[in-house]
């Protein structure tokens, strides 16, 4: 049975998962990460991304990523089609990689962006990792070079980061600098591996 395990990691747009997904390794905690899954899925179905959306969606090095998601986040019914498509089988490696996990009956992180969103995993534990929103939209603008206005669109296509905070088991507080999020991550760890015994 997968998910036994598994805890759900997420949070909200430039709120630091990849780099807390990246301390959780380096502290020993091992990371399923559903974008990267996603991302692996996109280029092996480009052929479809190209037939379902345009050759425009598609170059040489695979599907233009960049130019998909100025799409879909400015048209809901191409994102309904995308999630369609994507979604099941995203799902089914996750799930597989998750029962392999499962095997050393010791807490493991999945990364998943939407977890509040979707509800569509049977994980009882979440973390969030939680910036406040001024520093969460005043990061993403620096880091993808969007506009306020872009920025705030790509912002409210998820569930707002405060209702994601009160929801979780964990939190990690990312509003500080890299060696404060450090510290939270360890102390996370150390929390885990108290309830678990190692």
């Amino acid at each position: 049975m997968a998910f036994e395990y598994a805890i759900a990691l997420t949070g909200g747009i430039a709120t630091g998962k990849s780099t807390v997904a990246s301390l959780m390794l380096l502290n020993g905690i091992r990371v399923i990460d559903a974008d990267t899954i996603a991302h692996k899925l996109l280029e092996q179905h480009h052929e479809w991304v190209a037939q379902t959306f345009g050759d425009a969606y598609v170059s040489r090095d695979g599907v233009d990523r960049d130019a998909l998601g100025k799409l879909i986040f400015s048209n809901p019914e191409q994102k309904a089609v995308l999630e369609q498509f994507l979604h099941p089988k995203i799902r089914a490696e996750i799930e597989k990689q998750s029962s392999a996990q499962d095997r050393f009956r010791f807490p493991y992180l999945i990364d998943i962006p939407l977890f509040f969103e979707k509800k569509g995993y049977d994980i009882e534990e979440s973390v969030v990792v939680y910036a406040p929103k001024e520093i969460q939209l005043e990061r993403f603008m620096k880091r993808n070079g969007f506009s306020k206005e872009e920025s705030l669109q790509r912002m409210a296509s998820q569930m707002d980061i405060d209702e994601k905070r009160d929801r979780a088991t964990y939190v990690i507080d990312n509003s500080g600098n890299l060696k404060h999020l450090q510290q939270e991550c360890e102390d996370f760890v150390a929390t885990i591996k108290a309830k678990y015994g190692s």
